[in-house]
């Protein structure tokens, strides 16, 4: 049992080294990197914007009214 375990184990092995991926440098300079983290961001700010799923409405209506357990301290 032992050596047929052994066995299967190398071939597992043998199999994942061909399959290794090696990943490649960033050749990119700095800023480049900068420029483009920059463009990836988002242009609205959190809770602008369209929002459809409705729970900004609902944060700005307790935040306008006050709730009771927030005011009393």
């Amino acid at each position: 049992m032992d050596k047929r375990l052994a066995k299967r184990h190398k071939r597992q092995v043998a199999r994942a080294k061909e399959h290794v991926k090696l990943s490649e440098p960033d050749l990119r300079t700095p800023e480049e990197i900068k420029a483009a983290r920059e463009k990836s961001r988002p242009t609205a700010g959190r809770g602008d914007g369209l929002n459809t799923s409705g729970y900004a409405s609902r944060d700005r209506a307790t935040a306008e009214t006050g709730s009771a357990a927030k005011t009393a301290v």
